[in-house]
């Protein structure tokens, strides 16, 4: 199936790993995020330490999810999160592929990506509560990545 132009646009990585849950049907997807979750490595210390700010937190995230940029010293920024709620196993599986996908990227890529994306990576059966809260930390990735521009003069 040729790509959309939104498509061709994404950053290659996030594209990647979109296309490959596309052709998984919904168990095989589900299985997948599970894995993604498991994966899951809480903001480093160096980064953040307990109580996290509130002006970290992600808006609307029932899983109570916080968001970080590290500044790479080749250029652009690593993505960390704290995801509090130990239930949250769709937050811990998109700030995997978030900061899998996105950290390294030109922050006007990032900022480029739609929040649709949030559903093609799990999918319409996703609740509109979660779906918010998912979206959230992308928008919070997206803030992230051109505050790094405007502190790198990009």
């Amino acid at each position: 199936m040729p790509r959309s132009s939104a498509e061709a646009a994404l950053p290659p990585r996030l594209l990647e790993l979109i296309e490959t849950l596309d052709g998984l049907d919904r168990g095989e997807r589900v299985e997948a995020l599970i894995s993604f979750a498991e994966r899951f490595r809480e903001v480093p210390e160096r980064v953040a330490r307990r109580p996290f700010p509130e002006a970290r937190r992600v808006p609307g995230c029932e899983s109570q999810a916080f968001v970080w940029s590290e500044e790479r010293a080749e250029g652009g920024l690593d993505f960390h999160f704290a995801v509090e709620n130990p239930q949250g196993i769709s937050a811990r599986a998109l700030a995997v592929i978030l900061a899998d996908t996105l950290s390294g990227e030109r922050p006007e890529a990032i900022a480029a990506v739609p929040a649709e994306v949030v559903e093609r990576i799990f999918g319409p059966e996703l609740s509109t509560g979660k779906s918010l809260g998912l979206a959230g930390m992308l928008q919070s990735v997206q803030r992230e990545a051109r505050r790094g521009a405007v502190r790198s003069g990009g």
